[in-house]
């Protein structure tokens, strides 16, 4: 399993990535830094100007530190829990998002990710 540092406004997260095609795609990209837009007062997303190999499922229940793409080139960070009837290829999830929602605040975001050095 991959881990990865996201920074948010000097407040660093890790990250847990799950063992998929989607999570070996996305290391390649890494470092990088994106600005992400806010959506529904619940996310943050940026879109890639590539697409990414996704495999869409109905989640059902989003949990607060999901990491995720919409379609196959939005990659959604999530700083709240709730249901939804989207679909979502799984990313990998934040460690410990307990302070995530502080972080990003309620506008858009600069967030940088890199790999976490073992």
């Amino acid at each position: 399993m991959d881990k990865i540092l996201l920074t948010v406004n000097n407040t660093t997260f890790s990250a847990s990535l799950l063992d998929n095609a989607l999570a070996d795609k996305f290391m390649e990209q890494l470092p990088l830094t994106m600005d992400m837009s806010e959506l529904n007062a619940s996310e943050k997303f940026y879109s890639f100007s590539e697409s990414f190999p996704v495999q869409g499922e109905r989640v059902g229940k989003i949990e607060k530190g999901d990491l995720m793409f919409f379609g196959s080139d939005t990659f959604v960070l999530f700083y709240k829990s709730f249901s939804t009837p989207y679909s979502y290829t799984r990313l990998g999830t934040l460690d410990q998002p307990e302070n995530l929602q502080k972080a990003v605040g309620r506008k858009g975001v600069t967030v940088r990710i890199e790999e976490a050095k073992s």
